[in-house]
């Protein structure tokens, strides 16, 4: 029978919620076994529950609970025929010193810091975010694994049944398996065409924060706290890498606009019409000044320049001092450097409010037709907006129906339902 949680809870808090992410990615690393790694920690917390109220909370918890997990790790593989083969390939049986598992364990954490135990955290993240695994399975595994949620927890966030989120991270680990996706950071020269992958899913898990795809609210903290922790960690590891600071600058100055952009019972609040004074300073100055540094160096990319327009708005005081002609060079840019439907949209926007609706309008007709904006609801929301500025009120009213035909979140229909009742009207 397990321990009871307030002893688990216990254990936990003496080690922390990074160290045990630390713990859970050198040990999934070094087995190359998600589900090992994670049956070998969690037996060595509860052995923890067990032993440590009697003998006292080792001087180095975390070494302890290595080596712990470690020796349980190699347990269960000697059981099982097939894990006693890779063992064998893992040649790490060497490792292992006679005598009981716990005096073991005690010697080994005598002998390792804390700030010893090897932390392989960056190498997860690039193989969690392996081209080889799909874009959704990518996410999933990041949330399990580097944010450290239980998978119900990374259910619920991504409004995902449990079981079907089970079965989502049990297919993304057997494929990691089948195709020999490989664990640890990637060579040098490998880092380049890797990384934006990783900061890609990072983005993705914000951006569903920001603008939940489907449920009750329009947007979920929790995922948007999450993906600027694991950015935070990644530039952490990569500093050098300019545009992992960029994104960090994007996240941190859309993170900061958060308290304005939703009503007090949950709808959406348009851009022009939010209390500014409600806006975070403090990540805004945070944001402002990585941001300010990424966009001189010669590594800037897409990331950095959606960045740099995040700063421009939050420059502004009020929405009529925007500068929308320099965020009209920048989408151009950004256009330049990574063309798509997503990005054409707000270069149409953007070219609404410096040469007024009817340029809007004629750039938005030339997307009418592209089969992703036509699933998008922005797209059809800014379509209705630029109509209804230009006097079309009917075909606005359809665009806004067009867009609760979209996915989305029940708060953004109801604002969408709203705007076409204040339409009728």
């Amino acid at each position: 029978m397990d321990p009871e949680p307030d002893a688990a809870a216990r254990v936990l808090s003496a080690i922390g919620e990074e160290d045990y992410g630390r713990l859970l990615a050198g040990l999934v690393t070094r087995f190359r076994d998600f589900d090992l790694a994670e049956e070998a920690l969690h037996d060595a917390v509860l052995r923890a529950v067990e032993t440590w109220p009697g003998r006292g909370v080792p001087e180095r918890p975390q070494a302890w609970l290595m080596a712990t997990a470690k020796n349980r790790a190699i347990d269960l593989i000697r059981s099982d025929e097939v894990r006693t083969r890779h063992l064998a390939r893992l040649r790490i049986e060497d490792e292992l010193r006679p005598g009981d598992h716990d005096d073991h364990a005690e010697r080994l954490g005598e002998e390792m810091d804390a700030a010893d135990l090897p932390d392989e955290r960056l190498g997860l993240f690039f193989t969690c975010s392996h081209p080889t695994l799909r874009e959704d399975e990518r996410i999933v595994l990041i949330l399990r694994f580097l944010s450290g949620l239980t998978t119900a927890e990374v259910a619920a966030g991504l409004l995902i049944e449990t079981a079907t989120m089970q079965q989502r991270i049990v297919r993304a680990k057997q494929r990691i398996l089948k195709t020999g996706i490989p664990f640890g950071r990637p060579a040098p020269d490998e880092l380049g065409d890797r990384l934006p992958g990783v900061l890609r899913v990072l983005y993705l898990i914000f951006t569903q924060g920001i603008n939940a795809t489907a449920g009750p609210a329009h947007t979920r903290v929790d995922l948007q706290h999450e993906a600027i922790r694991l950015t935070r960690l990644l530039v952490g590891y990569l500093p050098e890498q300019t545009e992992a600071r960029g994104l960090l600058a994007l996240l941190l100055l859309t993170r900061a606009r958060e308290t304005a952009r939703v009503t007090p019972d949950g709808r959406p609040v348009p851009l022009a019409e939010q209390d500014r004074s409600l806006w975070d300073s403090r990540l805004i100055a945070e944001g402002t000044g990585l941001v300010d540094v990424a966009a001189g160096e010669s590594g800037a990319g897409a990331f950095t320049i959606q960045a740099a327009i995040a700063a421009l708005h939050a420059d502004a005081a009020r929405f009529a001092d925007t500068d929308w002609k320099q965020i009209l060079v920048l989408y151009r840019m950004l256009s330049d450097l990574e063309s798509s439907p997503v990005v054409a949209l707000n270069t149409a926007i953007a070219l609404g409010q410096v040469s007024g609706p009817e340029a809007a309008m004629s750039a938005l007709d030339e997307l009418a037709d592209d089969p992703q904006l036509l699933r998008h609801r922005p797209f059809h929301i800014a379509r209705a907006i630029t109509l209804d500025e230009l006097g079309r009120t009917a075909e606005a009213e359809d665009a806004y129906a067009a867009g609760l035909d979209c996915p989305g979140n029940d708060a953004e229909s109801e604002y969408i339902t709203a705007r076409i009742t204040d339409l009728r009207r």
